[in-house]
């Protein structure tokens, strides 16, 4: 009976190391400036069931502007601009919207808030990405975040101006 408690313990200890190490399903893009602009930051990634949590930390934006934020098609932030990262990832043809909206590009993510020193965050669980697979696959895809606000209507991009950060968002290592 001790033996098998203790075997118990330690499978439950290693499942959860398993889990705060990146487990299947995780990805992070890191975020650095296009020229001219000084945002940076960081968004994560979590594959829960068939939704994904994501968690955006950014610095460097104007004190209290707001930023659109999309997932773009492809993982290539070289150009100066990020402009190598196309269009809005949209493998369902939909039109662009508000992130919670059901019809929208996979791409619509919320908005970043700057707080007045500049630093902004938000956390969200959308349901028509994956980090493992299918149509709505995320990872090397570039996160991009931009100089306006999304207003969730204008085609094909809410309006929401240049690329001042871009990162490509890859797996986490297991």
């Amino acid at each position: 009976m001790r033996a098998s408690l203790l075997a118990l313990l330690v499978a439950v200890i290693l499942a959860g190391c398993q889990y705060f190490r990146g487990a299947p399903g995780s990805a992070v893009a890191e975020l650095k400036p296009t020229r001219g602009h000084t945002a940076t930051g960081q968004v994560t990634f979590l594959q829960i069931a068939e939704r994904v949590r994501v968690q955006a930390f950014v610095t460097g934006l104007a004190p209290g502007s707001e930023h659109g934020v999309h997932v773009h098609e492809v993982g290539d932030c070289s150009a100066f601009d990020a402009s190598s990262a196309k269009g809005h990832f949209n493998p369902y043809g939909k039109a662009h919207a508000h992130y919670t909206a059901p019809e929208r590009h996979a791409g619509d993510l919320p908005p970043l808030k700057a707080d007045g020193r500049g630093r902004a965050e938000f956390e969200a669980e959308l349901d028509i990405i994956s980090l493992t697979g299918g149509p709505g696959l995320i990872v090397g895809r570039a996160v991009v975040v931009h100089a306006n606000a999304d207003d969730f209507r204008t085609q094909p991009a809410g309006n929401s101006g240049a690329r001042i950060a871009c990162g490509v968002i890859r797996k986490t290592p297991d």
